[in-house]
């Protein structure tokens, strides 16, 4: 797997690439509530499949109940593993790198996601930005003791999200892009995942070559070794400017980063900036 930093700034950078390239008939009409928090969202979503991991950093992110989630994905996509593997899979346990790491895991997130937002209150935004944000965080400050910093992860998720709430005040919410969001946040750590020596098995249970659990991933020559020079010197930053860039082109469409109007860029770029139609 790449590191934590890399998958939450990729799940960040997916998110504002799809929506500063959307029109106003797609995604492209949200208010800075609905961005913000589905930033939060992708941003978490990126590192959600690495929770089949019972020993993973995920896993521990809010204590005995993130880990007892673990516990549950990882006996599960170790039975379906199992249960539809052929005889041209490896002879593994399937338990990580399994069904959490695939589409069909992405898109049930996603729905759920969906799901959860338009049959509740409002609160229900708030606690899943809280649950999202505390992925995020637990990714990006991965270096902290894995073990005792369940309360300090809980903390700064409050933090952002109460932050949130307390500068978007009333403004409404699309319970469909926080789908996408979620979607786009996981997806974006399978292709993380993809590009590291063991592959991603993103596509189940489509056979190809004969395996259900086919690893994708492009030739040996073009992968990266997780937390290698490759990832920390080029993938890591790039995603990060990715996200930085585009996640202010979006904030502006928006209204919520006016300041960009002042800086002495060319008609072009302000021309590009503008609201799509």
């Amino acid at each position: 797997m790449a590191t934590g930093p890399t998958h939450a700034m990729s799940g960040l950078a997916a998110w504002a690439a799809v929506t500063a390239l959307a029109d106003t008939h797609l995604i492209g009409q949200l208010s800075p509530r609905t961005w913000v928090v589905g930033a939060t969202l992708a941003s978490g979503a990126a590192l959600l499949p690495d929770i089949d991991h019972p020993k993973s950093t995920v896993a521990s992110t809010f204590g005995a109940l993130s880990r007892g989630a673990s516990a549950l994905l990882s006996g599960t996509s170790g039975f379906l593993y199992r249960l539809t593997r052929t005889k041209r899979d490896s002879d593994r346990e399937g338990t990580h790198r399994g069904f959490t790491h695939t589409v069909v895991f992405a898109i049930l997130a996603g729905l759920v996601t969906t799901a959860i937002v338009q049959s509740s209150s409002g609160a229900a935004v708030g606690v899943l930005m809280f649950a999202f944000a505390g992925l995020a965080v637990r990714g990006i400050m991965h270096t902290w003791c894995p073990r005792r910093d369940a309360l300090l992860i809980a903390g700064a998720s409050l933090l952002l999200t109460v932050a949130c709430w307390a500068w978007a005040g009333d403004q409404p919410t699309d319970a469909a892009a926080f789908g996408v969001a979620v979607m786009l946040g996981c997806v974006a750590h399978f292709l993380g995942d993809a590009i590291t020596e063991q592959g991603c098995p993103m596509l189940w249970p489509i056979p190809l070559e004969g395996k259900t659990w086919y690893p994708v991933a492009p030739p040996k020559a073009m992968r990266m070794r997780t937390g290698g020079k490759v990832e920390m010197v080029l993938v890591g930053p790039a995603m990060t400017v990715i996200a930085v860039v585009l996640g202010s082109v979006v904030l502006y469409r928006v209204g919520a980063a006016p300041w960009i109007a002042t800086l002495d860029l060319p008609p072009e770029v302000m021309r590009w900036l503008a609201p799509r139609a």
